[in-house]
């Protein structure tokens, strides 16, 4: 079955009753949060906002040069009038979300032991393309790898790079075949 892990990991749901909300009492504080940005930001060209389950987003990939300082000044207001959030930043964005321990990574290890994977039997891959992904890499590096997808190589926790999503689909497909190479050995 297919496992849906959204909102950095507050919000995961999955096959036979597999489900996890990490702090869903903000749901009514982010509601309240995105309002108050989307008002500061609307004259803000290119500066977009997106709404997820447990984070509201401030994209500002499309904002001139000299106007990305604004959308940083006007996250950060917001967020200092609503301190159980926090403040990321990822590229191009910064977003809002529950000031709670919990993570991409906490996230990760929630899952692998709530499957009752063994990690002795299992080798978790994590791919990954942002900031916000370096906890997941953390948390794998025990037990599996994470690889971080990145035009450039960066400072990571990750010890693998693929360059874009190609590679990415590239390497998936190598192992899906080696996997069913060995499958009819």
């Amino acid at each position: 079955g297919i496992i849906y892990t959204g909102s950095h990991g507050f919000d995961i749901v999955g096959p036979r009753g597999l489900r996890k909300q990490v702090a869903p009492e903000f749901l009514p504080i982010l509601e309240d949060t995105e309002k108050e940005l989307k008002q500061k930001l609307r004259d803000i060209a290119g500066a977009q906002l997106e709404r997820k389950r447990f984070s509201i987003a401030a994209h500002f990939r499309e904002v001139p040069d000299e106007r990305t300082p604004q959308v940083e000044q006007a996250v950060s207001e917001v967020a200092a009038r609503h301190r159980k959030l926090r403040k990321t930043a990822g590229k191009k964005v910064y977003e809002l979300q529950p000031d709670v321990d919990w993570n991409k990574g906490k996230a990760l290890l929630w899952l692998l032991e709530a499957m009752g994977l063994d990690p002795e039997e299992m080798f978790p891959i994590y791919i990954g393309d942002d900031l916000t992904d370096e906890d997941a890499f953390r948390a794998v590096e025990r037990c599996g790898v994470g690889i971080v997808v990145n035009e450039k190589p960066r400072a990571t926790a990750a010890r693998y790079f693929l360059k874009d999503p190609v590679e990415v689909e590239l390497f998936l497909r190598e192992i899906l075949a080696r996997l069913r190479d060995n499958s009819h050995s």
